[in-house]
């Protein structure tokens, strides 16, 4: 009986609740995981006009004209431009806030737009989208300051503050169609 060697039987973990635990584990993870998605531009579209109604004329002094070329150099109204100076020119052609006869009679008035070619970089175009629509930030963040002495984001959404910012500059933005190349 000493000479005998008593086999022990090696211990085993029990398998049969380890699909449970994975099973359980993957749903924790697809629960929580988080997946990023592109948002892409996001503009509020105007409604499809009627096709019977002829649309109101604009004067030339209210219309900021901005091209992009393909080569992604800027044009405004057919100068050259660097897409660095697009915010303070959109601004000051808004605002006009020495009365300038060259620049829109108002801000509710004036109106930008935006012509691209299809060969435009794209990074060049959401620049100059970025741009325009900063210039509309800042003038409703400085007009927001003047009035109410908080930045516009600080504004309560809509709220009868913000419409008033809105109103005195609303964006008119024109994006027109890319040149045929």
């Amino acid at each position: 009986m000493l000479n005998k060697e008593q086999r022990r039987e090696e211990p085993e973990i029990n398998g049969s609740s380890l699909a449970d635990i994975a099973f359980l584990l993957l749903i924790f993870f697809l629960v929580v995981t988080t997946i990023n998605v592109d948002a892409g531009i996001g503009l509020v579209l105007p409604p499809i006009p009627d096709e019977n109604v002829e649309p109101p004329p604009v004067k030339d002094r209210n219309l900021l004209n901005i091209l992009v070329n393909a080569q992604g150099m800027v044009l405004l109204d057919e100068e050259p431009a660097a897409v660095s100076e697009v915010r303070e020119r959109v601004k000051e052609f808004v605002d006009n806030p020495n009365n300038d006869p060259n620049l829109s009679e108002s801000p509710d008035d004036a109106i930008v737009s935006i012509k691209t070619d299809r060969r435009t970089p794209y990074n060049v175009y959401v620049d100059m989208l970025d741009e325009v629509m900063g210039a509309y930030a800042e003038l409703r963040n400085q007009a927001s300051q003047e009035r109410y002495g908080v930045p516009y984001s600080a504004l309560d959404d809509d709220s009868v503050e913000q419409d008033q910012i809105q109103e005195l500059f609303p964006k008119k933005i024109s994006i027109a169609e890319p040149d045929e190349g």
